[in-house]
């Protein structure tokens, strides 16, 4: 590989694990109890308009469109108390670093996700984890995700403690 051809590669990678890190942004920029629930404003930076997204493991379909991902994550009217925000007050997505393979002006990117939530009422946080397998497409604006699946790794549910310092040993 020429210099040239090492900073592209180098240069493209980082694009495609920052496009991979905002979208974790466009969730926690936006918690349940906060009036803007755009999440748009950072995942236009993610995926193309005609992005497909394959949720079926988590009981979507499989071919969704980003607007119908959006009304499963905020509801129709982008409420933080909609969609999944009926089940969760607050969150926190931490995108794992990807193995990205490039094809030119195509790659793909396997990455893993840690999802924290915390239930409304309080009761418990939820724990997902799991793998995004994208697609992504260099476009004028820059690398975006035109086709993303979702892999489970595992759901656990934990009892919330309200002051953990009770935990550490004196």
């Amino acid at each position: 590989m020429t210099d040239n051809a090492s900073i592209r590669y180098l240069l493209d990678r980082i694009a495609i694990q920052d496009v991979i890190a905002t979208y974790g942004l466009g969730q926690d920029l936006h918690q349940g109890q906060d009036e803007d629930q755009t999440l748009m404003t950072q995942w236009s930076q993610v995926f193309s308009p005609d992005a497909v997204i394959d949720a079926s493991e988590v009981g979507q379909s499989a071919a969704i469109t980003l607007a119908d991902y959006v009304d499963f994550m905020r509801g129709r009217d982008r409420k933080g108390t909609e969609g999944l925000g009926k089940l969760f007050s607050r969150w926190q997505h931490r995108e794992g670093h990807a193995v990205v393979t490039l094809y030119g002006d195509r790659a793909t990117a396997v990455s893993p996700f840690l999802h924290l939530h915390e239930t409304r009422d309080g009761q418990a946080n939820v724990i997902h984890t799991g793998l995004w397998h994208d697609q992504l497409r260099r476009r004028p604006e820059g690398w975006r995700i035109v086709h993303r699946r979702l892999s489970n790794g595992f759901f656990n549910t934990l009892a919330r403690i309200e002051d953990p310092s009770g935990l550490l040993e004196r």
